[in-house]
């Protein structure tokens, strides 16, 4: 696994009372075909949190957000984001980043952020600028995606995510090809969101990324292994890092084959 050089304090989140909550799911399950995508996943997270979801590839992660974001249908389990089902009116509350770029290619910057802005009913060009500028693309909104480098066409799909303002945001991988100055400046940003009370479920297989998030959920083959803060992982395992809880509980919780 791999992660960026950049040590942060994270500050401990606002405090929380059980009726302020943003995500509750309860014994989800996702097959395609005889594959077992996610293996009945139960979790609550509150609002106003950076939660983690932390594996490897293949482990559930993108699944998982795309059920959460709508995109995917469950087979089994009930799903419940800002208190609501599935549906249109749930994701008009949710700002969605896919792992993929989310945006069309041959269209500029500006033209993706308008069609996106005007499917969430955003008008307002001062709104779509500063989506823009917080990710550091407003000098470049009249180039065409497909000239972009793949750092940029991942700011270009995280301010499409960022621009009708959600109280809840899913982001799967969003720092994938993106420099060290700019994923500084995304995490700077998530944690102002986090103040404003915005919920941000990210995905990530980052530990460094990982490390900076309130709460962390750790998957493998579609099971939610553990989940708590770092240092409840940490503590839990009896490991000094991270990475070392990690392995920990991919070697206890998952049985030999």
């Amino acid at each position: 696994m791999q992660g960026i050089s950049v040590t942060e304090t994270v500050p401990a989140p606002r405090p929380l009372t059980l009726d302020r909550v943003a995500v509750a799911i309860r014994g989800l399950c996702k097959r395609f075909g005889r594959i077992d995508a996610v293996r009945d996943v139960s979790l609550t997270i509150p609002c106003g949190i950076t939660y983690g979801l932390l594996g490897p590839n293949a482990s559930g992660k993108t699944t998982l957000l795309r059920v959460l974001a709508g995109v995917l249908k469950p087979d089994s389990g009930e799903v419940r984001a800002l208190g609501l089902a599935p549906g249109e009116e749930m994701r008009q509350q949710t700002g969605y980043m896919p792992q993929a770029t989310g945006i069309w290619d041959q269209m500029t910057v500006w033209e993706n952020m308008r069609c996106f802005a005007g499917i969430q009913g955003v008008t307002s060009k001062a709104q779509m600028e500063e989506a823009l500028e917080l990710v550091g693309l407003k000098d470049q909104m009249h180039r065409v995606v497909r000239d972009l480098s793949i750092g940029m066409q991942r700011r270009a799909s995280l301010a499409c995510a960022l621009v009708h303002r959600a109280p809840l945001l899913l982001l799967d991988e969003p720092t994938i090809g993106v420099d060290l100055a700019v994923r500084v400046h995304f995490w700077e940003h998530f944690r102002r969101l986090n103040e404003e009370g915005v919920t941000i479920v990210l995905s990530t297989h980052a530990m460094d990324e990982a490390e900076r998030c309130h709460r962390l959920g750790i998957m493998r083959e579609g099971r939610l292994l553990a989940e708590g803060t770092p240092d409840e992982l940490r503590e839990g395992s009896g490991t000094s890092s991270l990475e070392d809880a990690f392995l920990h509980l991919v070697e206890e919780r998952i049985a030999p084959a």
